[in-house]
């Protein structure tokens, strides 16, 4: 088990100042059944009225309006996270147990291309391929991470945040969010359901106790096998000991961490940072 400390600080730069904003935040990380929030407190300057909520997929969310004047919008979430060992409590269904028409009309949403996962026809051809030969949905997901990740590399600055994965095979580089859609769209055509998860990693692998380290905003999957486990395309490996999760949901627009609308007269500009602490 390991403890760590994330303040992630967000917010805008009004360039030709805002009278109002309209924003919702996804940004506090979630209880599941591999880490447990210890505390979780949300910072907005200036100060908003806010309203708290679970949304659809069960993430934390906040809605907040501001009705002043304003150059700046920052919001700081700080959060403690016990992250535990995950250990396999249920079989897996395997393919026959995949193909359950209940089974599939519970995940339909989870089943379905949307915009920004709907595949390359290049990859739906690979994955038709991993799908004949593949055992079980586990070995298909390290299969088609593998051939996915030969083809697109982690480059940042090639993609925008509206880029869909049909785009990104063709740009053959991405970042986090993109690997996750191109991987999303993949297993979801060969009946593997499969969710986007957002949250936060340090990557080291053992950092030291007491060291506030740069983390990052980062994606990965779940997919569903009998119960829903982890895969991060991005490293080609299961979320070690650093990975946060926030929220899930079918695609990056259900758990972008700051999105709003503001009056005003010039455009805008985004700033975003991780620090992460290990505790224990």
């Amino acid at each position: 088990m390991s403890q760590y400390r994330i303040v992630h600080e967000t917010g805008y730069r009004y360039l030709g100042g805002a009278t109002d904003s309209f924003n919702e935040v996804r940004m506090t990380p979630m209880t599941s059944r591999r880490q447990l929030v210890l505390s979780s407190k949300l910072d907005i300057t200036p100060v908003a009225w806010t309203h708290a909520y679970r949304d659809y997929w069960g993430t934390s969310a906040v809605a907040f309006e501001i009705h002043e004047a304003h150059d700046d919008l920052s919001v700081v979430a700080t959060s403690t996270v016990d992250i535990h060992e995950f250990e396999r409590s249920r079989d897996p269904l395997g393919w026959d147990g995949l193909a359950d028409p209940e089974l599939t009309d519970r995940n339909v949403e989870l089943l379905s291309q949307t915009s920004y996962v709907r595949p390359h026809r290049d990859v739906m051809k690979i994955a038709e391929r991993v799908r004949r030969s593949a055992a079980d949905p586990t070995e298909a997901v390290i299969e088609l991470t593998h051939h996915i990740r030969q083809r697109v590399s982690y480059l940042p600055g090639v993609t925008q945040v509206h880029t869909t994965a049909a785009e990104v095979w063709e740009h053959g580089a991405g970042v986090c969010q993109d690997l996750a859609h191109v991987t999303l769209g993949a297993l979801r055509a060969i009946g593997i359901p499969a969710r986007y998860v957002s949250g936060y990693v340090v990557q080291r692998n053992e950092p030291e106790v007491g060291e506030a380290m740069v983390g990052e905003s980062h994606a990965w999957i779940q997919y569903y096998d009998g119960e829903w486990l982890g895969f991060d395309p991005t490293n080609e490996a299961e979320p070690r000991g650093s990975h946060v999760e926030v929220g899930f949901g079918r695609d990056y627009s259900d758990v972008a961490p700051l999105t709003g609308i503001y009056t005003g007269s010039g455009g805008s500009e985004m700033f975003v940072s991780v620090e992460m602490t290990r505790l224990t």
